[in-house]
């Protein structure tokens, strides 16, 4: 059954408005006209050789939206965004994916605290053109991220509002537009221009295209609106009031892999529970035996007169996508336990994908120091930099599971879904194995020496080791003062994460609570300053600092590029009845870097 759904319209929220004041200056022509001044900046300087400009491109700023359960504020946690070093992105407009809409290229993606920044290369094709002149004169401002949200963490705020947090997600594409649903993403601005009434009728121009206004908007806006923020704010309103979105569904009942994914997911809400997507509920209440002849009806292959035993026969060993329905209801239900489950390491990690099971060699290189004065002559000095690689490899870890005869005719879906979920469960389990046993092995890197050793200063032994104020603050002494490759840059490794295990979770939690402080021997120096990251799997009283995997990486993982995360299939089972099924996970795991963590022993 596909499903097509048309909308129109696209309220979104209100900004600030700014006062004005009209003055006098004279016109091209002589005469005196009114012109409407204030000092707005101006887009980022376009370098006119690279056509390159910054921007924030996503921010953690909440946009309301509406899911099957009801409105709910959606947030971007910039230090969720997962990508590579020379990653980039489409430069798109308005979040049209086609060839002609492409205008450019988004890249050198940045985490700066609560905002994701990203510098803009625009193409040289002449059609783009005008954008560069919007994006010059200052009406085109506003930039917009399309992502793919990995996982979520919802809460609540104290009056009932849902909060849904992508914990984890990919940049799709960035898209030039007039209307964002976040605001703060934006183009840098550096130099000042007057909004006169030319920029004015530009501004509206565009906007009135963009959002679908009509002709005559913004003939009758008048003094109400005279500043560029102002006449976006009365688009905003106009689009607010315009006719609520129409929504237009076709359907047809004629797609098997549609009918596939609905009845998979209805069957996997049946193992677990959880969200119903609506179009499922069809299948909600159909049995093992019922969506097993439905497939063999869909396949060509009569039902009537057979056995519950012969149509489950026929529809794993004959050409019904019923074994593949199973499949793909098992793998939802393993992959929610899977990242149920996962370790907080993983975290702290930089994630990479691997195109095979050889030994991969992530080349580090060193700074550049600083600037050296030049020469009456104006002669440079040539510098080199210093490079240092780990080594990491994958693994290939996995079990298997059979969904008996009599399990598929009793229609035992609770006991499936939780053999199913110990699968995604034991998956996450050996990710986590494997990232402590890096963390406390404390292997020997390309150097010769271990990550943790007195020679590197980053390993705390003795009475002065244990959890204190004193402890963390010698160890943020050391990371602050660590130097780059070349043994002379200071590169500032701050500590972001305090890793301790259940042994000391009360100790760190009360070293980082933030508490009104009488005198200043009272005020929790490390609080708000140091995130607590509690790892069961952890014993004993020793605790680490790492620094932002975004500003100085330790750690790092990897998956096969060809089969991220836990992966089922079903395998064909001629010497016994029912269904076998196999889950397997490529993995590995090792050090990037000494440099952005520090390990003290305990007490």
């Amino acid at each position: 059954m596909n499903e097509r759904v048309t909308l129109t319209g696209n309220p979104d929220r209100a900004s600030r408005i700014r006062d004005v004041k009209p003055i006098h200056t004279p016109a091209p022509d002589g005469t005196t006209g009114e012109r409407l001044t204030r000092k707005m900046p101006l887009a980022g300087t376009l370098d006119p050789e690279a056509l390159t400009v910054t921007a924030v491109v996503a921010t953690g700023t909440p946009v309301q939206r509406r899911d099957s359960r009801g409105p709910f504020l959606e947030v971007l946690d910039p230090a969720g965004l997962l990508f590579e070093a020379d990653e980039d992105v489409p430069l798109l407009t308005d979040h049209r994916q086609s060839a002609r809409e492409t205008v450019g290229r988004a890249y050198g993606l940045t985490i700066d605290g609560s905002s994701v920044r990203a510098t803009l290369r625009l193409s040289m094709a002449e059609d783009v053109e005008p954008l560069r002149q919007r994006i010059t004169d200052g009406s085109l401002r506003h930039v917009s991220a399309g992502y793919q949200v990995l996982a979520w963490r919802e809460t609540r705020n104290p009056d009932g509002t849902r909060i849904k947090t992508a914990s984890k997600w990919r940049l799709l594409e960035v898209s030039l537009v007039p209307v964002p649903a976040d605001r703060n993403a934006i183009i840098h601005r550096s130099a000042e221009m007057p909004f006169d009434l030319v920029t004015r009728a530009a501004l509206i121009d565009t906007l009135r295209s963009a959002c679908n206004l009509p002709e005559t908007w913004g003939e009758d806006l008048g003094e109400e609106a005279v500043t560029d923020e102002e006449v976006r704010t009365a688009a905003r309103e106009a689009m607010m009031t315009c006719q609520a979105p129409r929504i237009r569904v076709r359907q047809s009942h004629d797609n098997p892999a549609e009918i596939q994914t609905r009845a998979a997911d209805a069957l996997a809400f049946r193992m677990t529970g959880g969200d119903l997507p609506e179009a499922s509920r069809e299948f909600v209440n159909m049995s093992l035996r019922d969506l097993a002849a439905d497939a063999l009806q869909r396949a060509g292959t009569s039902t009537r007169g057979l056995s519950a035993d012969e149509i489950f026969t026929r529809s794993m060993h004959g050409t019904s996508d019923f074994p593949l329905l199973v499949s793909n209801a098992m793998g939802k239900v393993a992959a929610q336990a899977y990242q149920a489950a996962e370790s907080p390491l993983k975290a702290l990690a930089r994630q990479r994908t691997l195109p095979n099971f050889k030994s991969s060699t992530a080349v580090r290189l060193g700074e550049m120091g600083r600037f050296e004065e030049m020469t009456e002559h104006g002669e440079f000095t040539h510098t080199t930099r210093a490079e240092a690689g780990e080594s990491m490899s994958l693994r290939t870890f996995g079990r298997a599971i059979n969904a008996s005869r009599k399990l598929l005719i009793d229609d035992d879906l609770g006991l499936l879904g939780d053999m199913t979920a110990a699968m995604g469960q034991a998956a996450a389990q050996t990710e986590a194995d494997e990232l402590v046993a890096l963390l406390t092995g404390n292997p020997v890197l390309s150097d010769g020496q271990p990550v943790f050793h007195a020679s590197r200063g980053n390993v705390g032994t003795g009475a002065g080791s244990a959890l204190t104020e004193a402890a963390l603050s010698a160890a943020r002494k050391h990371m602050r003062r660590v130097k780059g490759l070349d043994g002379k840059t200071i590169i500032d490794a701050k500590p972001r994460y305090l890793i301790v295990s259940p042994d000391l979770e009360t100790t760190a939690e009360k070293l980082l609570a933030s508490i009104y402080a009488a005198t200043t021997d009272d005020v929790a120096a490390f609080a708000g300053k140091l995130i607590p990251v509690v790892e069961p799997r952890l014993t004993g009283n020793a605790w680490y600092l790492m620094a932002d995997p975004s500003r100085v990486p330790s750690l790092q993982y990897a998956y096969l590029s060809a089969a991220q995360g836990v992966q089922i299939q079903r395998q064909e089972a001629w010497d016994q009845l029912g269904m076998k099924f196999r889950a397997w996970l490529d993995f590995g795991c090792g050090w990037l870097d000494w440099r952005g963590s520090y390990r003290a022993a305990g007490a």
